[in-house]
């Protein structure tokens, strides 16, 4: 069984039992969180698409860690005209456990 789940801006195919590495979110760790915007869940041949959400669809899951992602360096450069910059970033990410889906 699997579900197809949005959070953050970004959608992530998950199952029971599985860590997944999302968005930061507002939770402490330990804390247990609902998602409620399933966009699919498949139990096997029985797939249930919503539109856009999956009525009554519900994922929870389990905060394991927060933390922030290797820096990306952003580095412009023109040649010969005196001109470089450079920049970094580092996101913000929450590792969830999949501790259950119900439709």
């Amino acid at each position: 069984m699997y579900a197809v789940v949005s959070t953050g801006g970004k959608q992530y195919k998950v199952a029971e039992g599985e860590v997944c590495r999302v968005e930061k979110l507002a939770a402490d760790e330990g804390a247990s969180v609902e998602i409620d915007k399933v966009l699919m869940i498949a139990d096997g041949d029985n797939i249930n698409i919503g539109t856009p959400y999956v009525e009554g669809g519900k994922v929870t899951a389990t905060v394991k860690a927060h933390g922030r992602a290797d820096k990306v360096e952003i580095i412009k450069f023109r040649r010969r005209k005196h001109h470089q910059k450079k920049t970094g970033h580092r996101q913000y990410y929450t590792d969830i456990e999949i501790t259950g889906i119900s439709s």
